[in-house]
């Protein structure tokens, strides 16, 4: 199986609802067991600093979502292969989120505080579970990508541009650092390099 990359939020996998997961069609294409390609799905989530990362979020056309954190309910890692929910509370909270498809973009997003949920684990054994807080919205965000939905759709176009705006201005200044970290480095490097030379020119003539 070939390495897992995060794919554009242009690219209309992203963009498109998700087929259920059928097991015998998965080996079948990716010929490794569905515990490896959880592990690899974990790999790239925590590789780029999520909390969740679902499948077509790296062009894989399954119904499936990892999610976890190590300060997140202990450390307690999930494998979800074709999630349902089947409740959701009326109780409502507003909170800021992210997305690994679009970097550095962070918009307040109104979900349910609670869900009732049932998928599959990497094992493919069958979960029933309430979820609550923070594991809650991971869980509905990353269902949301199930269905082809992207966290921008939820949110008006004026707050929208907003926080773009901010992305691109924090975008630029990370840029900028790191320009000016790298032409550090770099005239570091060219006076270790002419101290070597002047070094090795004495020691030579001496």
């Amino acid at each position: 199986m070939e390495e897992l990359k995060l794919i554009p939020p242009t690219d209309p996998r992203v963009l498109s609802s998700v087929a259920p997961f059928d097991e015998k069609i998965f080996k079948e294409q990716e010929k490794i067991t569905t515990k490896e390609f959880a592990d690899k799905m974990f790999e790239v989530m925590f590789k780029y600093g999520g909390i969740g990362l679902s499948a077509n979020q790296v062009g894989k056309p399954y119904r499936m979502f990892v999610m976890g954190h190590p300060q997140l309910e202990n450390g307690k890692k999930r494998a979800c292969f074709n999630p349902e929910i089947k409740g959701y509370s009326k109780e409502t909270v507003r909170f800021k989120e992210g997305c690994l498809t679009f970097p550095y973009l962070f918009l307040d997003i109104e979900r349910p505080r609670a869900v009732a949920v049932k998928y599959l684990d990497e094992n493919m054994k069958e979960v029933e579970e309430n979820l609550t807080g923070l594991s809650s919205r991971v869980f509905q965000h990353e269902f949301d990508h199930m269905q082809g939905i992207v966290f921008t759709e939820k949110s008006s176009k004026f707050k929208l541009q907003r926080a773009m705006e901010k992305r691109d201005k924090q975008i630029a200044k990370l840029k900028k650092r790191n320009n000016v970290f790298w032409n550090h480095n770099r005239r570091k490097n060219s006076r270790w390099d002419n101290e070597c030379n002047t070094a090795q020119q004495k020691f030579f003539r001496g």
